[in-house]
């Protein structure tokens, strides 16, 4: 007996394709590059700064990197979904897909994608671990006490002390709030992993033109495209982060908790504002200043102020007379910049090479006093007290929103934007969500790509979630223990 056996290799030329797609790539990397442009020029206005020096070019650099991130995603994820859509949703055999050399292409468009956005998330984890952050305390003393004067024998009265544990109080929150994103990571990568594997949406990805999702263990199974696994796994982790968010924001944060809008709302009900510089001269202001005067007080009069503030007897919480807007987008001037750094500097200087001659009595001491100077100044700073470092508060123009910078240099005057829709976030996990989920969707597929297995790049892809949560969190306690000089020990 002869066994014989027959079979057909069809294959199709997408070079065509292959040439789109590359000029595709062309004329979105040139719009990236001048986006770029006008984010570098955005950040030279936020630094003070107009000399093009190294950094400069060094800033553009990371910028495009991130911009040239996502159109190398765009393409890849639009060519995923259209060999996907085109190849497996066709009744009768008409379009192949790419010859494996072409899909070589494809897998570099990738690599280069993930490599300049983990380039791009690394240049924010450390500009969010190195912002400068102060708790400024607003709450006066009530009334005064006797003291024994040491090596006196003399009682003098002075003014009585105001509590620490307000402002331990929102450090801790302003803590908790730092990796908060608007979907849940654990969620989303087993939501991903069960479309995938347990429904059966990984069959997509077979080299046949079957759109079934069930294979029978008997049947034929064709090698797999790695076109079609990328475009899957995107594809499933877009629309389940998409459904996430919407979620969050349409229900989630309305009936159940919005963690921004509620530290803003504790600021105001411990009486402390949180002053926060992301660059030299630009940052952002949460005005926490109660309306009721006073904070640190009983549970009866907290309650009766909430019962005053919720029938209108009591000013609005403002910055300004008879208003609400308490968030605000700040360009301060550079001597209002200068003046700070000056307070700063003593106030971190017992991070410095300690002197021989110091004690560490000494050290704290010289602390407090920098922070009391802090306190203070900042204090007289919000309320028009130094005229020659005031401020003006003014609404945004609509293409200042759009590009994201400031067409206003502060020279004289800093400036205070109005801002409702509390973009301080962007120092925080929660303001740059789409960064991290393209992030996360990159680094599943290289890592599908290079295992071919969802379920290594599944739990892979979690474990770096929680490295990089971890790392976030442990140096921002750090920074915001340095900078605010809220002992760490009081941190949880």
């Amino acid at each position: 007996n002869i066994q014989l056996s027959f079979s057909v290799n069809y294959e199709m030329n997408q070079s065509e394709a292959q040439i789109q797609t590359d000029i595709t790539l062309g004329v979105l990397g040139g719009l990236a590059v001048l986006w770029s442009l006008l984010k570098t020029a955005g950040w030279k206005r936020r630094t003070g700064s107009s000399i093009i020096d190294l950094q400069t070019v060094l800033k553009f650099l990371l910028f495009y990197a991130g911009d040239l991130a996502n159109v190398f995603f765009i393409i890849t994820v639009g060519t995923g979904i259209y060999w996907l859509v085109f190849f497996k949703a066709q009744q009768f055999v008409s379009v192949l897909l790419p010859l494996p050399s072409q899909e070589e292409h494809f897998v570099t468009y990738i690599a280069c994608a993930f490599s300049l956005k983990a380039l791009q998330f690394l240049q924010l984890l450390v500009s969010q671990l190195t912002i400068d952050i102060f708790f400024i305390d607003w709450e006066r003393p009530k009334g005064k006490v006797l003291k024994a004067v040491e090596g006196e024998r003399v009682i003098k009265s002075a003014a009585a002390p105001v509590s620490i544990w307000r402002t331990y109080f929102i450090a801790n929150e302003w803590n908790e709030i730092q990796t908060v994103r608007k979907i849940n990571p654990l969620f989303q990568v087993l939501a991903v992993l069960f479309f995938l594997e347990v429904v059966g949406f990984s069959n997509l990805a077979l080299m046949d033109s079957s759109s079934s999702l069930t294979r029978s263990s008997e049947s034929y199974l064709a090698p797999w495209s790695r076109i079609l696994r990328f475009g899957v796994s995107a594809a499933l982790w877009l629309a389940i982060a998409f459904l996430q968010i919407i979620f969050f924001s349409v229900f989630y944060e309305r009936f159940v908790e919005d963690k921004i809008s509620q530290f803003v709302d504790l600021c105001c009900m411990s009486n402390i504002s949180v002053f926060l510089l992301s660059h030299s001269c630009f940052g952002y202001y949460i005005h926490g200043r109660s309306v009721h005067g006073h904070a640190d007080t009983n549970m009866e009069e907290m309650n009766m102020n909430l019962k005053r503030e919720a029938e209108n007897l009591c000013s609005q919480r403002g910055l300004l007379p008879n208003t609400d807007g308490q968030t605000f987008q700040i360009s301060i001037s550079r001597k209002m910049r200068l003046h700070y750094d000056r307070i700063h500097e003593t106030l971190t200087r017992k991070r410095g090479p300690a002197r021989l001659l110091d004690s560490s009595a000494n050290t704290v001491e010289q602390s407090t006093r920098a922070y009391n100077t802090m306190n203070k100044f900042l204090n007289s700073f919000i309320d028009h007290v130094h005229k020659e470092m005031d401020y003006i508060v003014k609404d945004k123009l609509l293409l200042e929103r759009i590009l994201g910078m400031e067409f206003m240099e502060p020279i004289e005057k800093s400036i205070f934007y109005n801002d409702e829709g509390h973009s301080f976030s962007d120092v925080l996990y929660y303001g740059n969500e789409t960064t991290l989920l393209i992030f996360d969707i990159l680094f599943f597929s290289i890592v599908d790509l290079a295992s071919q297995s969802f379920v290594l790049a599944a739990i892979l892809t979690y474990l770096q979630q929680e490295i990089f949560r971890f790392i976030r969190n442990t140096l921002g306690q750090k920074n915001l223990a340095s900078k605010t000089l809220v002992d760490e020990r009081f941190l949880i």
